[in-house]
């Protein structure tokens, strides 16, 4: 069974770019891509960098895969799978994502 957890208004997320929110004692970093009008959850924490820090990557596009880049070493971390591109053996968790009534929202295990 999902468990969905509201974290904030849509109007609250930056298009483009990334918010941190504690979700279940969890750092997550939180997106809103203006393509698709859709939002993206992962977690905040950069395995590489050690530190959680990942809402303040750069979002882009590469080979078709949304990604954020981030900030510390600029390795990719693909939104929907968590999947590092630079190294596959290296995911950070990924959660699904739903925009209803104005309010967004994360599942979780």
């Amino acid at each position: 069974m999902t468990t969905w957890v509201e974290i904030c208004s849509s109007d609250e997320l930056q298009p483009d770019s990334g918010v941190c929110a504690l979700v279940d004692g969890k750092q997550v970093a939180l997106f809103y891509s203006t393509k698709d009008q859709m939002a993206y959850a992962i977690s905040n924490f950069d395995p590489f960098g050690q530190a959680n820090v990942l809402s303040r990557g750069i979002l882009g596009d590469i080979n078709g895969q949304l990604v954020v880049a981030s900030p510390l070493y600029k390795q990719h971390f693909n939104l929907l799978t968590g999947e590092c591109l630079e190294d596959a053996s290296v995911v950070v968790p990924a959660y699904q994502t739903r925009i209803v009534d104005g309010r967004v929202a994360i599942a979780i295990a």
